[in-house]
């Protein structure tokens, strides 16, 4: 089910920095989209997730980067970066 794994950091002041946990959790615990495409998505770690094959890595940096400014978690100015990891 969570093929792929994925970084997901922010950049602020020209730094990047591994989203906390506690953010990749909130986003993975919601259900503020009734949207069951990020039912696939579950944090490993800081900056770290594993997602299913169907969940489409735009709309899930979209998604992610609206919820945390929602939450004030991303500071002014900063934004979202979501990458695969290759192996």
């Amino acid at each position: 089910m969570f093929a792929r794994k994925i970084r997901v950091d922010y950049e602020a002041e020209g730094e990047r920095k591994p989203c906390l946990m506690k953010w990749l959790d909130s986003f993975s615990m919601r259900s503020f989209t009734n949207d069951s495409v990020f039912d696939d998505t579950i944090p490993t770690a800081d900056g770290q997730m594993e997602i299913g094959a169907r969940v489409p890595l735009d709309r899930l940096q979209h998604d992610m980067e609206d919820w945390f400014r929602r939450k004030s978690y991303l500071p002014q100015g900063s934004h979202l970066l979501v990458e695969e990891i290759r192996a």
